[in-house]
């Protein structure tokens, strides 16, 4: 009994705290006592007849759970093992199946599949909509409820039955779960210098790793002529590192801002100059699985002209999330402020619009006309021109273990498109 009284007076402060701040705003809902009345009396019902029995800490978990999910699809409550959850997924390893979801228009919504992951290798796809989960339907499930069925021991298997635009009906996937390290940056080097990195997810060492990425392939391939930055199917992460990637290409000027309700959720982040940010021309490749943080690293280099965006229109999640941990190792998660992009752009259910608009599509590769005609070259002892010879005797110099990735292997339109413009930016530069 004690217990109930005591989960009765943090209810009540939540209730009547809630309710003060409305009440400034609404004269007519003062109705306070009276809504705390009807919750004891539904929570003393449920707790002596339910067919079940439930202790307190359940049904009141369960309130604030409904209280918090009733407000967008991005608010919940974080139960103990699940904060500790989200914690370890900041850091990059966490177990399951390897995808970031979303409750949309009240259908459970992948975001986006993190790369090299089981969901990634099974082909799920951004937009994907969840409609079971080991036979059981996902509907009216809270987005924590629906990430505790998806998660489990690795070694496990899950089916997720999906709906996919142009499917007829519902396919049934079976994945195994894994425990799921993300490498948040991959990079290479392409030909002309072109360098190329892919951010996965924005986790604690994501700018670090950045940098120490672009330092090795200028340490090893030279000076850096262009680069293509990959963000698709990024579902977002932390909003430091988020400023942090786009403070590496900036040298000054506002990132993001925020804005809320309330003084202490409205912010604003600044580049700074460290001299070390290059001038190279930026290409950014995006998509419908481009999300949140990932979504602010474009805007901020798109309104101040760094990048060219390319791709298709991002997800559209422009909404800050503040976690605030709670005395019993619970937390809750709440929407408390919306981002915006430099120019004043609200990224909430518009996303980012690409520069240029480049769909992907399958690469067909046709014969090369070379092969019907006769050039001097295919002539019998004809003479080698003298930048060729040169270039023939750096290759022999070059170091092995040098792998220079070649624009005509690219089987990936978008990326080759990226790498075209980055190209003739390059070549437009050098020309002035």
């Amino acid at each position: 009994m004690k217990r109930f009284k005591r989960y009765l007076v943090i209810l009540f402060i939540v209730i009547f705290t809630a309710n003060f701040i409305f009440a400034k705003n609404n004269e007519d809902d003062n109705n306070l006592y009276k809504n705390l009345e009807l919750f004891t009396k539904v929570l003393s019902i449920v707790k002596k007849d339910y067919v079940e029995d439930k202790t307190y800490k359940d049904l009141i978990y369960g309130a604030i759970n409904g209280m918090l999910s009733s407000l967008d699809p991005h608010s919940s409550f974080l139960p103990p093992d699940s904060f500790k959850e989200m914690q370890v997924e900041t850091k990059g390893e966490f177990g399951g199946l390897g995808i970031v979801i979303t409750i949309k228009d009240g259908i459970l919504t992948v975001v986006s599949p993190i790369e090299d992951t089981p969901a990634y290798k099974a082909g799920i796809k951004a937009g994907d909509k969840i409609l079971k989960i080991n036979g059981e339907s996902t509907r009216n499930l809270t987005l924590m409820e629906a990430v505790k069925k998806l998660r489990g021991k690795p070694g496990t298997k899950v089916t997720i039955s999906i709906f996919r635009e142009g499917f007829k009906k519902l396919k049934n996937i079976t994945i195994t779960r894994a425990i799921i390290k993300i490498k948040s940056v991959k990079k290479k080097m392409f030909e002309n210098n072109i360098a190329y990195i892919r951010i996965t997810q924005f986790q604690e060492r994501t700018t670090s790793d950045l940098k120490k990425a672009l330092k090795d392939l200028q340490k090893e391939y030279g000076e850096i002529k262009g680069l293509v930055l990959d963000l698709r199917n990024n579902p977002g992460g932390l909003l430091s590192q988020a400023v942090g990637v786009s403070d590496v290409f900036l040298k000054k000027g506002l990132i993001v801002y925020t804005k809320g309700r309330v003084e202490n959720s409205s912010y604003k982040f600044f580049a700074h100059d460290d001299g070390d940010e290059g001038n190279y021309p930026i290409v950014i490749i995006v998509n419908s699985g481009t999300a949140s943080a990932s979504e602010i690293v474009s805007g901020a280099l798109q309104d101040h002209k760094r990048a060219i965006i390319i791709g298709t229109q991002t997800f559209g999640k422009g909404s800050v999330q503040t976690i605030i941990p709670m005395q019993d190792g619970s937390a809750i998660r709440l929407t408390t402020a919306k981002y915006y992009t430099p120019s004043g752009r609200s990224i909430q259910a518009e996303g980012i619009k690409p520069d240029i608009i480049v769909p992907q599509r399958k690469i067909t590769k046709e014969k090369n006309e070379d092969e019907f005609i006769v050039r001097e070259k295919n002539l019998k002892g004809h003479f080698e021109n003298d930048e060729a010879m040169k270039k023939k005797n750096e290759k022999k110099t070059t170091k092995k273990n040098k792998k220079i990735e070649k624009f005509e292997n690219v089987d990936d339109y978008q990326l080759l498109q990226a790498l075209e413009i980055v190209k003739a930016l390059e070549i437009a530069i050098n020309r002035q």
